[in-house]
């Protein structure tokens, strides 16, 4: 029985994108070829300039599904966590040590800038900075942080995670790097706390 066309469709883009994140995790998005994707999925180029416009388009794609995987691996950090202030902590510092892990270091934090550009502007960016911001309300509610501008110290606390992980992704020694990014980011969070002092 012939399968039906939006399961085709799904099917097409799942295996593109699988090709897509394979070669671009291996040889990075500027050795990449297209012709290497739709071998690699056993379809044309005309299926991937269909589904994904092109090649910076397959890419963005596959940030994007990056992405929503390692906002998943976040939220079963901060749910194991015994106060929402240690959750919300390693939430945080959770994201600054994924910049290790080969495959997302390469797509996330040093090609994803150099092709997509600034990563406060990806399509990702605003909710994340909301749900920072949630949860920083919620902190100030329990009295664990300061009265502070809740969305000013998101946009603080995204742009400090971000730029440690690009710290940590481009850097000759990787590992090092991380030790000093989440010691430094540690006591970066550690000034909100209301009991500081």
């Amino acid at each position: 029985m012939r399968k039906p066309r939006s399961e085709m469709i799904a099917e097409t883009r799942a295996k593109l994108l699988a090709a897509g994140r394979k070669a671009f995790g291996n040889v990075g998005y500027a050795e990449a070829s297209m012709d290497d994707f739709t071998a690699e999925a056993g379809l044309t180029r005309g299926a991937l300039y269909h589904h994904f416009g092109d090649k910076k388009g397959l890419f963005a794609a596959v940030v994007s599904e990056i992405d929503a995987e390692m906002t998943q691996r976040l939220c079963e950090i901060s749910a194991k966590a015994q106060t929402r202030w240690e959750g919300f902590v390693e939430e945080n510092v959770g994201y600054v040590r994924m910049a290790l892990e080969p495959e997302i270091q390469r797509i996330m934090f040093r090609d994803g800038p150099a092709v997509l550009g600034d990563p406060s502007q990806w399509p990702n960016a605003n909710g994340c900075i909301a749900a920072v911001a949630r949860s920083l309300d919620s902190l100030k509610e329990d009295g664990a942080i300061v009265a502070i501008d809740s969305e000013a110290c998101a946009r603080f606390v995204n742009a400090a995670s971000s730029g440690a992980a690009q710290w940590i992704a481009n850097s000759d020694n990787p590992e090092a790097t991380s030790v000093r990014a989440v010691k430094s980011f540690r006591t970066f969070l550690a000034g909100l706390r209301a009991d500081r002092g």
